[in-house]
């Protein structure tokens, strides 16, 4: 019982502490993919509509951690449209307990090089990152377990986090491609992921490093507490 409500108090701390910081509203897709009981408690969404879970089973699923993917067919389509937030106010975030070492997509549409993917977060040699724009910018590998994304408040440019910092990356925004966007994968499974993820958002534009802090110490609260 006491386990059940530190758990249940980690996340509502989350959610109050995002509102104090003023970012929660614009998180509009949201899972927190650890903690629960069970597979179907982490699919059910925080905020948003409910991911569509594409071939993910119970054996995948680490309370502490979160899913891992296979790198071939599981993934996650959020129902998020790429097209839904606009073009120069976006976010995709993840914390990232393992990262490994195949090419692959952890978040976005599709993994062509199609002008307006909306932050596509690429393993390939290194990281590689884009938002609202069609040059992807590469970083290094550091910083695992931890939150990376990108985030977009501006037509001039867009800040990539991991490591517990941002960087700004300078090049204009582009046209959302109108696809969902996927996670463990692009949309329809393409170059899927086999690393694994203990929490997703996608949404308009807020203070990554805010949302660093919370998410940081939502899955350190989880991990005490089980």
């Amino acid at each position: 019982m006491t386990q059940a409500v530190d758990l249940a108090n980690a996340i509502n701390s989350f959610v109050v502490g995002c509102k104090q910081d003023g970012i929660w509203d614009s998180i509009k897709a949201c899972c927190v993919m650890a903690a629960w009981d069970g597979l179907a408690g982490a699919l059910y969404p925080l905020k948003g509509t409910a991911p569509t879970n594409y071939n993910f089973v119970q054996a995948d699923y680490d309370r502490e951690t979160g899913l891992v993917g296979d790198g071939s067919t599981k993934y996650l389509d959020s129902n998020r449209a790429n097209d839904a937030d606009p073009q120069d106010s976006n976010h995709n975030a993840l914390f990232v307990s393992s990262l490994s070492t195949i090419t692959q997509v952890l978040i976005g549409p599709n993994g062509g090089d199609v002008p307006g993917n909306n932050s596509i977060l690429r393993y390939d040699s290194s990281l590689l990152y884009r938002n609202r724009c069609l040059s992807a910018v590469s970083s290094g590998l550091s910083g695992f377990p931890g939150l990376v994304g990108t985030n977009r408040n501006t037509s001039s440019g867009y800040v990539i986090r991991i490591n517990k910092a941002n960087t700004t990356v300078t090049t204009a925004s582009q046209t959302p491609f109108a696809q969902s966007v996927g996670v463990f994968g692009g949309f329809g499974g393409d170059t899927v992921s086999s690393s694994r993820i203990a929490f997703y958002s996608i949404g308009e534009a807020l203070d990554l490093a805010l949302l660093d802090a919370r998410v940081t110490t939502l899955i350190n609260a989880i991990g005490a507490a089980l």
